[in-house]
């Protein structure tokens, strides 16, 4: 069984299907993808008058999570696209990279020049939630 860390509900959720119509048995985990609750992740700590003492305590607390995700993971599968252009993307697919964890870039075609480098680190990159189900199948049936 591989245990994929899949960034961002949506495409998240079709991956996860699809693999289960394919009867792949995978174990999938998710970031949190609540935006309030993840802006609010450091409220836990106590309050803050200023927004960037906010979200520096909230990043640090979501980082837990990520982090332990990203490190315990087989495959990353991290998506890019105009909804998804959030910098925290790219910031987990360096920390993939410098872990040596495999990850996937899923992105459209008119990101490919901003995400070459991400890209160049990526183990495959892909346009559709599609390839990324062939690619796991491929894996998993020849692992």
């Amino acid at each position: 069984m591989y245990t994929c860390l899949v960034k961002y509900r949506q495409t998240g959720e079709k991956k996860i299907e699809g693999c289960k119509l394919s009867n792949l048995s995978n174990s999938f985990s998710s970031a949190v993808i609540d935006h309030e609750a993840s802006d609010g992740a450091g409220d836990l700590l106590g309050t803050e008058d200023k927004r960037f003492w906010r979200d520096h305590k909230s990043a640090k607390v979501n980082a837990i999570w990520t982090n332990t995700l990203i490190e315990n993971c087989d495959v990353a599968i991290i998506r890019f696209g105009e909804k998804y252009k959030q910098w925290n993307a790219a910031f987990d697919a360096g920390y993939c990279a410098a872990l040596d964890t495999p990850y996937i870039t899923l992105r459209s075609e008119d990101i490919i020049h901003p995400l070459e480098e991400v890209d160049a680190a990526a183990l495959a990159w892909t346009t559709t939630p599609d390839q990324v189900i062939e690619i796991l199948k491929y894996v998993v049936s020849t692992k």
